[in-house]
């Protein structure tokens, strides 16, 4: 009664990822941070990107530690709090963001030169800016 009752409870466990299986493979993993630009600092937000966070987004590439990454710019805002601009993070998948801090602290510190200018630029950031959020996914491939 045992065995039986247990080969129920894994077949109910099971099923579901059966079910979900059937209708799509699984593609790569994104982190997708939702950002807030303070008002008149789009242009000084937008050459943090491009003088720093580029570097460090190309220098991941290049080391195999992301596959792409993606802004976007959003056209349309629905209230005064909505974002303004998206990063998106493509990673190989669940087994790649494996020891993602050690490996970020070292192109940090190649890149940027070490701990200190990298919480400097952080800062000049934060007064900038405001993430709203900061989402991991998984993106999916229908069949």
């Amino acid at each position: 009664m045992k065995k039986l009752c247990g080969l129920v409870v894994f077949l109910l466990l099971l099923v579901p990822t059966l079910f979900a299986q059937e209708h799509y493979t699984e593609g790569p993993i994104w982190r997708v941070t939702l950002i807030r630009v303070k008002p008149a600092q789009m242009d000084a937000y937008l050459t943090m990107l491009r003088q720093s966070t580029k570097s460090v987004y190309e220098e991941n590439k290049k080391q195999g530690t992301i596959i792409d990454y993606k802004v976007f710019l959003k056209e349309t805002k629905n209230n005064p709090e909505d974002w303004d601009i998206c990063i998106a993070v493509e990673y190989k998948n669940h087994a790649a963001l494996d020891g993602l801090t050690a490996k970020g602290e070292a192109v940090r510190d190649k890149i940027l030169g070490g701990k200190a200018p990298a919480q400097q630029l952080t800062e000049k950031r934060a007064e900038v800016r405001e993430i709203i959020s900061s989402e991991l996914l998984q993106e999916i491939f229908l069949k």
